[in-house]
């Protein structure tokens, strides 16, 4: 707060309620009365045109002296977050995207006209003002202004400024607001911008082309999750909203298009928790002549690049704790991992029944249709994946959880596939992906018969895909990327709410 900023004299302590009409609150039903008045007069404008914004005045004049008038006129536009009175001056806060800016006001070079419509604006309006550029005797840079234009009255006042927007369900209703008064809701919207920008700007520097791929789809294919439903009433034909974009991004690469990516939303019809939303963002990339291994070196060359231009430093804080994001990660095996701290121990010699009584023993009840990759992945999402704090790609997935990934050329019970753990949670998951159209056409036959069996988000046969297979797809490394998450890390957020600017939430009664 600077020298010359006050709190706002009409800010309540909290919002008003909604139900209450503008006309029927004191606060409200003036500011409503003065944007009649506007609109009954000559309106307000349709544009403003501004010179500078906050933050560039602040680098070109930040080591100004107290007292200097720097001769220069400048044009700033805003809103107003403060006012202060004082008598024949007034000191205002203007913020705008970049930051805030002082208003001083005087009514000697204002004019007493001007002066006192100046009077009448209330915080929260949009205001456009020019003046000289100085410093007052505090040493606060300043626009002294001569003219200022009323851009838009807000006919409701902002939350209270020194408390913010503290209620988590107000801020994710109402982002708007959220991002008006709260500064880390806007650093981290800023954040995930960038995010998404240097990822594009990797990829493009490898030789990736971005693409686009439908959303609406005759079936959910690409991962093991249940869609949302909708039906085209043009084609009257039921549909679903992808759940993955893998299946048509590998197309590409049968095509010819050797090198793909897309950052793009991606819908499961699941519940919602600290780490996911129905609605998420995605990144997936897909590489021709590339192995897992090769896809697990990008992805972390990538993260640390990502992590020091927006944090400055691969080494961060995440919930209190320190995380180091500094490649290389290390690799280890799902099943080793699981083994080592379960009791007994799990392996695909087992009988079906000796390794469902291994996971009873550890407090897993298996479903029926589970074989013995699924209940190596319950066991290891129970006891391993909540204590996985430092980046760690976990390889060698079982086939039965993997049905688009490569076996392993060491053993055909896991795959050539990882997924990246940091601090409890998964961050991405890649292949060596499957490129046999007959062994891909069993893999979908057997989700096929899980899914009879009873498992909903069991993957279905994608005719298509693999006719597309059978004209031939070259050794492919595969990538996705959870952004939201990911943003979650880099911004020290607990909850996936907090990184998506309108998270999906159950209406209002």
């Amino acid at each position: 707060m600077s020298e010359e900023e006050s709190s706002s004299i009409d800010s309540p302590d909290e919002l008003l309620d909604d139900q209450v009409g503008l006309a029927d609150h004191p606060l409200t039903a003036l500011r409503l009365a003065k944007h009649q008045a506007i609109l009954d007069d000559a309106g307000y404008p349709f544009r403003f045109e501004r010179s500078h914004l906050a933050s560039e005045l602040h680098d070109s004049h930040g080591d100004l002296e107290p007292g200097t008038e720097t001769g220069e006129t400048v044009v700033v536009a805003g809103r107003i977050r403060n006012i202060r009175a004082m008598g024949k001056l007034t000191f205002v806060v203007l913020s705008d995207v970049s930051g805030s800016i002082q208003l001083f006001v005087d009514k000697r070079t204002l004019g007493e006209d001007g002066f006192a419509a100046f009077a009448d604006l209330d915080i929260g309006d949009w205001v456009g003002a020019g003046g000289e550029l100085i410093t007052t005797r505090k040493g606060e840079l300043s626009v002294r202004i001569d003219s200022f234009e009323l851009l838009t009255k807000a006919l409701r006042p902002l939350p209270d400024k020194f408390h913010g927007l503290t209620d988590v369900e107000a801020r994710s209703r109402q982002r708007y607001l959220d991002l008006m008064v709260n500064q880390e809701a806007r650093d981290t919207a800023l954040v995930r911008s960038k995010v998404i920008s240097l990822f594009r700007r990797e990829f493009e520097a490898r030789g990736y082309v971005e693409v686009e791929t439908p959303v609406l789809l005759n079936q959910a294919t690409g991962a093991m999750a249940r869609p949302f439903e909708t039906h085209h009433n043009a084609l009257d034909i039921d549909m679903v909203l992808r759940i993955a974009t893998e299946l048509y991004l590998k197309r590409l690469v049968v095509g010819g298009l050797e090198k793909v990516f897309e950052v793009g939303k991606t819908f499961r019809n699941e519940g919602i928790d600290a780490t996911h939303m129905p609605e998420f963002t995605m990144l997936e990339s897909y590489e021709a002549l590339a192995g897992y291994e090769d896809i697990a070196q990008m992805v972390e060359e990538m993260i640390a690049v990502i992590a020091a231009e927006v944090s400055g430093s691969t080494v961060l804080t995440y919930q209190e704790r320190t995380l180091d994001l500094t490649p290389p990660y290390e690799r280890r095996p799902m099943l080793g991992m699981v083994n080592e701290v379960i009791e007994g121990e799990v392996s695909f010699s087992l009988t079906l029944p000796e390794a469902i009584a291994v996971a009873r023993g550890n407090g897993i009840e298996p479903e029926s249709h589970w074989g013995h990759g699924k209940i190596i992945e319950e066991l290891f999402d129970r006891h391993v994946q909540p204590s996985i704090w430092e980046p760690v790609f976990v390889t060698q997935h079982p086939v039965e959880i993997s049905p688009l990934a490569r076996k392993h050329p060491d053993d055909p019970n896991v795959t050539e596939r990882w997924e990246l753990f940091i601090a409890g949670s998964e961050y991405g998951n890649a292949f060596s992906e499957l490129n046999e159209p007959l062994d891909q056409r069993r893999r979908f036959e057997a989700q096929m018969e899980l899914k009879a069996a009873g498992d909903d988000e069991a993957q279905e046969i994608d005719e298509d895909f693999v006719r597309a297979l059978e004209y031939g797809m070259p050794p492919t490394g595969g990538l996705g990327i959870g952004i939201d998450r990911l943003v979650m890390l880099l911004t020290d957020q607990a909850h996936i709410r907090d990184v998506i600017l309108f998270p999906t939430m159950r209406p209002l009664a």
